[in-house]
């Protein structure tokens, strides 16, 4: 297990420019009241990814003290092992933010939760986790609602409402500001920052919202897989690392909509990734985690969330 121990990540933000609704086109882009010029031009210009990359050196290190771990471990005799799938169950608290009643005010409802969760297990189900809603809180504070990463508005609120230690999945939904589709935090964060852990995620974003054509739900998938502990596969463009994952092709750049045939890295095996759930393509093109990313998070989560 110490060849699939996850050498890096980075948490990511989704801009979407707006709450609302959206739709997309090869002519014209629209996020609530916001216009980009194409779907090509709004991931170009760089608006989907609101945290910063990783240093080397940070990667450097959890390559190192991963690897240091994993033969401690073996040297006591407690040797990281794969876990069975659907062996590990992640308790998971949902918090909707809003800005009052009503889902224009983002007051999602119990039966979109739920279809939340539901789309979460499908996507990981050929991983060892099980995703199990513990609950739902409801709060209505207007300056949270709008937060952004790093914000006062998105500490008070994960200070206020975060429940459960490194296991434990809060996920957080509102309509941040500067229109992002969401971020998650890194694994190894955690001991630094236990209130600051979790997913954030545009509540528009949801099976059933209205942020076609991320409307699906993967939106927390891809944040999850962060969370989680992967980097996204375009991750480092076509070096020969790229995004540390053995059986996912080599990819130039981020994929919008769901190019079928892509092949961005030529002098690179394999068409690009682009139904993995840690590309950036629409969420009917998502499907998929590979075996490595699989075996990744289960021996991070190993490290870093279990008790």
């Amino acid at each position: 297990m110490a060849s699939t121990a996850l050498h890096g990540l980075r948490a990511c933000a989704l801009a979407l420019l707006g709450g609302a609704s959206m739709a997309a086109s090869a002519a014209g882009f629209t996020i609530g009241r916001h216009d980009v010029g194409s779907q090509a031009a709004f991931i170009a210009a760089g608006a989907r990814g609101a945290t910063p990359t990783p240093t080397d050196a940070e990667v450097a290190h959890v390559v190192q003290s991963t690897q240091r771990w994993l033969q401690q471990r073996q040297a006591q005799g407690r040797e990281v092992a794969a876990r069975p799938i659907g062996s590990v169950t992640v308790p998971v608290w949902v918090h909707v933010i809003n800005q009052g009643a009503g889902l224009a005010n983002g007051d999602i409802p119990q039966s979109q939760v739920d279809a939340q969760i539901a789309v979460l297990n499908s996507a990981f189900a050929n991983t060892p986790f099980v995703f199990s809603l513990i609950g739902t809180t409801r709060t209505t504070q207007a300056s949270w609602y709008t937060m952004s990463p790093g914000s006062l508005a998105e500490a008070q609120a994960k200070a206020a409402l975060r429940v459960g230690g490194a296991e434990t999945l809060n996920v957080y939904t509102a309509n941040p500001g500067g229109g992002l589709l969401g971020w998650a935090t890194f694994p190894w964060w955690y001991a630094g920052d236990p209130d600051g852990d979790g997913v954030v995620v545009l509540y528009s974003s949801v099976p059933g919202g209205a942020a076609a054509p991320y409307d699906e739900g993967d939106t927390l998938v891809h944040e999850v897989g962060h969370w989680l502990a992967l980097l996204h596969t375009f991750q480092g463009g076509c070096s020969r690392l790229n995004d540390i994952i053995s059986d996912t092709p080599a990819e130039r750049s981020p994929a919008y909509g769901c190019p079928t045939g892509r092949n961005s890295c030529r002098f690179q095996s394999g068409l690009d990734p682009i139904t993995n759930y840690m590309d950036y393509s629409d969420d009917a093109c998502m499907n998929e985690f590979s075996p490595v990313q699989a075996g990744r998070v289960d021996v991070m989560h190993q490290r870093f969330r279990t008790p």
